[in-house]
Parts: structure tokens; C-alpha cells; sequence
């Protein structure tokens, strides 16, 4: 896969342009909703210190099938642990190079992940988004079958963010660096003007904060056959 393919300018955070090679790994078709996220905290996410996320109550934001938002990053790790254990297999974060291998659906020079035809090309682009994310499952999906990708809320990943990092990072998996204070994120979000990111786009958060634009879509580690 090659990082950043377009024919437009990069920001300094996406250069240098660079392939990477990325090993097989499985991805949610959509982000982890209020329904899902309220059985991790009923199965006792809230005891070990995982709280309602903020704006859990608010009508706006509280439909079963929206994204949740708000989770800290502490959070959604918790959250991939508990659904590890519940269904013995291994679920996590994706890291940027999955999330954006996964996001151009198997179409390198692409600006989107439909394609480069403009935002104003989504139907009904200009009315939707308006005051929290839409309910999963119901709208665009790419060529891999996944939903909202690059759109409705911000999607953590499991990288530690450094921006010069695409000039030192590895050719095969890249993980991110060693440590940081941010975590990187991808994806665009309803509260943004630009409700829908490019696929090359980066952006990190602190770990610990809960934005009501943040969620998150789980990764699962293929089992070997045997």
C-alpha cells in the first residue's frame, strides 16, 4: 500500500509519501454503537473504572445504533480487551497503516474512500451531520464493505502520534513510535465542517480525553487454521 498517493500537496504530518506493507488482519464493518458499548459496561466495564462515556444521556447522542462517543482511549482499549475474552478471539485498535490500508478499500490513488469525486457528491452531503453522528450501517460504505469510514466520528487507533514519523517509520506493520503524549486518530466527523477526511488525513488526541466527535471501530487478529 502506498501512504499517501494523492495529487495534491501533503501536509507536513503525511510526508514523506512512502509504501508500506501490511499484513492480512480483519476490521469492522462499522464503529462499536451505544447498544455494544453499553454490554462491555453492564458486564462490569464500569466497575474497573470505564464510566459512562460523557454525553451518554443526551438524546442527541444516545440512539442504540449511533456511534458511541466520547470513550477515552483507555477506554476503547478496555473495551477490545473485555470483547477479547468474551468471544476468545483477539480484538484491538487498528494501527494508522491498517486503518488507511483498510480505508482505500484496495484503491491506492484515491482521495476518499469512494473514489475522488468531491464531498458535495455524497447525497445528501450538505444536510446530514448536523448535530451528532448518524446511526451506523445506513450510508456509504467502500469497497471493502465498511461503513462511515472517514466520516461520523473520529476513529482511535492504537499508535502513539508523532508527526515526522512517516521518516523513520518501517516498511512492514508499522506500529508508531515507541511512546508519545497523543494517540493518532483517523476519520472525519460530524462536528468538523468538513464532515468526511481524505484517507491519507492524520490527527491524534491525548489518551485520556472524551470528545463527543470520538469513537472508535475494533480490529481482529486473523486465527491461524490448525
Amino acid at each position: 500500500m502506498l501512504l499517501n498517493p494523492e495529487c495534491i500537496e501533503p501536509k507536513m504530518d503525511e510526508r514523506p509519501v512512502h509504501r508500506v506493507w501490511i499484513g492480512a488482519f480483519e476490521l469492522a464493518a462499522c464503529q462499536v454503537t451505544n447498544a455494544e458499548y453499553a454490554k462491555f459496561l453492564a458486564a462490569g466495564g464500569e466497575h474497573k473504572g470505564h464510566r459512562k462515556p460523557l454525553h451518554w444521556d443526551d438524546p442527541d447522542f444516545s440512539h442504540p445504533e449511533q456511534p458511541v462517543v466520547a470513550p477515552s482511549w483507555f477506554d476503547a482499549v478496555a473495551y477490545c480487551e473485555w470483547l477479547s475474552a468474551l468471544t476468545h478471539r483477539r480484538y484491538r485498535l487498528p494501527t494508522e497503516a491498517e486503518w488507511e490500508c483498510a480505508a482505500r478499500g484496495g484503491a491506492e490513488q484515491k482521495l476518499y474512500p469512494w473514489g475522488d469525486a468531491p464531498l458535495e457528491s455524497l447525497e445528501n452531503y450538505a444536510s446530514r451531520w448536523k448535530t451528532a453522528p448518524e446511526c451506523v450501517g445506513q450510508a456509504e460504505k467502500n469497497a471493502y464493505g465498511l461503513f462511515d469510514i472517514g466520516a461520523n466520528v473520529h476513529e482511535s487507533c492504537s499508535d502513539w502520534f508523532d508527526a515526522d514519523y512517516y521518516r523513520v517509520s518501517p516498511e512492514r506493520n508499522p506500529q508508531g513510535p515507541a511512546d508519545g503524549t497523543r494517540k493518532a486518530s483517523r476519520g472525519g466527523s460530524w462536528r468538523h465542517q468538513t464532515k468526511v477526511s481524505r484517507c491519507a488525513a492524520r490527527a491524534s488526541i491525548p489518551p485520556e480525553f472524551q470528545y463527543a466527535d470520538y469513537g472508535f471501530r475494533v480490529a481482529r487478529v486473523i486465527q491461524a487454521l490448525g
